[in-house]
């Protein structure tokens, strides 16, 4: 921890954009209870929720290749800050659904709200490098990686507590002031000048065949830009799966904690630990792993080999751990692997792309990302109606496409290892 906070306090840029992005990242997931306890009261239909949720991964996939044209054309701090004020902007039209008649309204402002967080996710990852040394790219991208997970967890609690306790509309109101906040935060990043104007004018579509141009001719970046994807095609399904572990085969009822803890709240309270222990891997892990291998491309290359590799191990020991203890292990075990899948292969990219294509890659990535992540959790659902299969039966699947996953990075990397050892493949990202 003591890396986070010493890159915290030395790199002011980097502050500021971490501090906005974990604000703005609160946001997003601020009003998901709220949310889904108006449209349950106003619809009264469970298939409206499936909506609600599709209303907020949908535009994360379809929006994305343009975020990246735009963050790679106009000035990206700007990006972020319009995307932040347009959002609180945007939730507080949630304070004008009132009935059965504004069930449209709810689902248009969600999708226009994460389109709009579709424009910031490219452009924020794009920018990270700019503002960050390469040396301290690894403990930078760790540290998102965590607060990204932690985000995801607290800003839905938070939210869903706010509601609880002074009403949606209060929550609503709140979440618009978390994006006003992470707005005036990231106005005070320094974006290298350097940075700005990355494309001539050419036109967008053209922009987004350049850039998609550019990764097949560079087939070791596309590769890389794949990683998280194959890796989420994985993960995806166990974030979700957790929940019924927590549930249903793994409720705290250990006296001690039973004083504390309603039996209703037993699952919850076995989820907050299994939460915890997933950010404790996904923060700690890759930082390990950094020390331990170094920060050159082909040690990093060895490092998401070494994530793919404890990811599905992880995974497997979930589906066979007899107790919670051995659960959290490999729980453990597997965010270690993930977490250092995500911030290896983020950190190879801001090394090797050119700064004038980063935000059409990281666009390109992300939209991957949110492909692959939603077919994995439609999957675990899948398996579990259709074949009646128990959690831990889709767990062990899961666990060995893991290793099927891993091996297909491993082809890929022996196939790539002599323009890595060369340095055929190396490119400054300023280049």
């Amino acid at each position: 921890m003591n890396e986070y906070l010493l890159l915290l306090r030395k790199n002011q840029n980097y502050r500021f954009l971490w501090l906005g992005s974990v604000i703005s990242q609160l946001g997003d997931w601020f009003n998901l209870i709220a949310s889904a306890e108006l449209i349950t009261e106003i619809t009264n239909t469970g298939i409206a929720i499936s909506y609600l949720f599709l209303a907020r991964f949908l535009p994360l996939f379809l929006f994305s290749p343009l975020a990246g044209v735009l963050a790679d054309r106009y000035n990206r701090r700007t990006i972020l800050i319009v995307s932040d004020l347009l959002r609180a902007l945007t939730v507080l039209g949630f304070l004008l659904v009132r009935s059965q008649q504004h069930v449209w309204l709810l689902y248009a402002l969600t999708v226009l709200q994460f389109a709009l967080s579709a424009l910031f996710t490219p452009a924020r990852s794009a920018v990270l490098a700019n503002v960050v040394a390469p040396d301290d790219l690894v403990t930078a991208n760790a540290l998102d990686s965590f607060t990204w997970s932690t985000m995801l967890a607290l800003g839905a609690f938070l939210g869903g507590a706010v509601a609880a306790v002074f009403g949606r509309e209060t929550a609503f109101v709140m979440d618009a002031a978390t994006f006003l906040l992470s707005a005036w935060v990231i106005s005070r990043v320094a974006v290298p000048v350097r940075q700005r104007g990355g494309l001539p004018d050419q036109g967008g579509w053209l922009d987004f065949i350049d850039g998609f141009r550019y990764l097949w001719q560079e087939p070791f970046i596309l590769g890389i830009s794949l990683v998280k994807g194959a890796g989420s095609l994985i993960w995806g399904a166990i974030n979700v799966l957790e929940v019924t572990f927590a549930d249903q085969v793994f409720p705290l009822q250990h006296p001690a904690i039973v004083r504390f803890v309603r039996a209703e709240d037993s699952g919850t309270a076995a989820l907050g630990l299994i939460y915890v222990v997933s950010g404790l891997g996904t923060g700690l892990g890759p930082l390990l792993l950094r020390r331990w291998l170094g920060e050159v491309p082909l040690r990093l290359m060895w490092g998401i080999t070494a994530g793919f590799v404890l990811m599905a191990s992880g995974i497997l020991a979930l589906s066979v751990a007899p107790t919670f203890p051995l659960f959290l292990l490999g729980t453990l075990t597997r965010t270690v692997g993930t977490g250092t899948v995500w911030v290896f292969s983020a950190v190879l990219l801001q090394m090797l792309i050119p700064d004038r294509f980063r935000g059409r890659v990281f666009a390109f990535e992300f939209t991957v990302l949110t492909l692959t992540q939603s077919i994995s959790i439609l999957g675990a659902g899948f398996f579990q109606d259709q074949f009646s299969w128990g959690v831990r039966q889709v767990s062990a699947l899961f666990g060995f496409a893991g290793w099927v996953v891993g091996a297909l990075w491993l082809i890929f990397f022996w196939r790539a290892l002599p323009g890595v050892k060369s340095r055929r493949i190396w490119k400054p990202a300023n280049e």
